[in-house]
């Protein structure tokens, strides 16, 4: 992948089209209920993308034959959108990236088909903690390895275990860049953060094994174990103090009502490791 930070970001391009991801992924979640297909949510993301003079990241790259990254219940990431009806209980990821003058954003977050087993919503409350410690240590000075470490200790201090082959990336007029974000490491060791830099956080979280596999659809990034997964993203763009976050998702999760808390608590808005996601 090539360096992120090489050329000075478009900050309003980035912005808008963070902005148009965020309204993108508030439409999907209210949208999103049992008896829905996955195929349908994509259709309505890449519609309200193109109306609004943004255009779908996904679609096209390197093949992906869709807007969305539609994961339920073991599928980690890049799942394919598919006549599969959502059902009481599932947790879908939603992930999402746009392409705005030429700029890229990405995001994701998974919520609850209705009400969800204890330790299920307790997982995604801890992923969506996990973006939290992250975004805590995404300031320039500090390294990869220091939000990697942060995460891994939350993470794995709750029971549940972090994805080691899928990681973070930097991100600008491509989609993924150097720097590689893993959400495993040791501190004061990686790439350090610096002002200007703009990188995507993705902790993807499991209930069992952090061992994955690929389906036979080439695309889809399952649990070995078969142990359900979440996985939430935010683009956010570095600072000498707190990052400001391009794809916040607080209005997102406010949508999402019973499952989790409707915000990222304590968090303002504003060598390749793995497999980018």
């Amino acid at each position: 992948m090539a360096k992120a930070g090489l050329l000075t970001p478009d900050l309003p391009s980035l912005r808008a089209g963070g902005q148009l991801l965020v309204e993108t992924l508030e439409h999907l979640v209210e949208a999103a209920s049992p008896g829905v297909t996955t195929l349908e949510l994509d259709r309505l993301a890449e519609g309200h993308i193109r109306s609004h003079g943004g255009v779908p990241a996904f679609l096209g790259h390197r093949g992906f034959p869709a807007t969305i990254c539609a994961s339920v219940g073991e599928q980690v990431v890049h799942g394919l959108p598919s006549d599969y009806r959502l059902v009481e209980g599932d947790a879908l990821s939603i992930d999402l990236g746009v392409k705005m003058n030429g700029w890229y954003t990405d995001s994701a977050v998974t919520v609850g088909i209705g009400k969800l087993e204890p330790e299920l919503a307790r997982l995604l409350t801890a992923t969506q903690g996990a973006l939290t410690v992250a975004l805590g240590e995404a300031t320039a000075g500090r390294r990869t390895g220091d939000l990697g470490a942060a995460v891994q200790r939350f993470v794995e201090s709750a029971g549940f275990g972090v994805i080691r082959d899928c990681v973070g990336h930097g991100i600008g007029q491509q989609l993924h860049l150097e720097p590689s974000v893993p959400n495993f490491g040791k501190a004061g060791t990686g790439t350090s953060f610096k002002a200007g830099m703009v990188i995507a956080i993705e902790p993807m979280v499991t209930l069992g094994s952090p061992e994955i596999t690929v389906a036979d659809d080439k695309w889809t990034v399952l649990t070995r174990d078969r142990s359900a997964a979440a996985h939430f993203e935010e683009t956010v763009l570095i600072t000498d103090g707190e990052p400001e976050r391009l794809t916040p998702l607080d209005t997102v999760l406010a949508k999402v009502a019973g499952t989790l808390s409707g915000r990222l608590p304590g968090v303002n808005s504003g060598a390749r490791l793995g497999r980018v996601a």
